[in-house]
């Protein structure tokens, strides 16, 4: 149903129903979350840091702990960074794709035509406090 077919105002046909209270424009695009990119970057960083631990030969400097400790660092830092980067490439990819859509904020009305309590009231900054 586009935005021209539907109506302004829905009138309830029982005494229970909901109204339509606001018609607005939003704007709607995925996005993904940045948190998982950099945990499995770390992860990626701290399971090559130990693949190269093991896989290159023990040096007589360094403990191969020591080695994979600097390796765990370095890595892991790597690999949230690149993490980072990857989910800001493709928010920046599916940010193009983003729609724009109607919504309607409707309000709920109980059997006597009263506002329903758990409704939202109009005005935002209402309260049972008067000072």
């Amino acid at each position: 149903m586009s935005s021209a077919e539907q109506p302004e105002q829905q009138v309830p046909e029982s005494g229970e129903g909901e109204i339509l209270v606001d018609q607005a424009r939003v704007t709607v695009r995925r996005s993904p979350r940045y948190l998982n990119f950099m945990i499995l970057g770390a992860v990626v960083g701290a399971i090559l840091a130990l693949v190269l631990t093991v896989s290159f030969p023990a040096n007589a400097e360094f403990a191969p702990s020591q080695v994979f400790g600097f390796l765990l660092l370095a890595g892991v830092v790597a690999g949230v960074t690149v993490g980072a980067v990857a989910a800001m490439v493709i928010d920046r990819v599916a940010g193009r794709s983003a729609t724009t859509v109607v919504v309607d904020r409707l309000g709920a009305y109980g059997p006597s035509g009263q506002e329903a309590p758990d409704a939202p009231s109009d005005s935002p900054n209402s309260s049972d406090n008067s000072e």
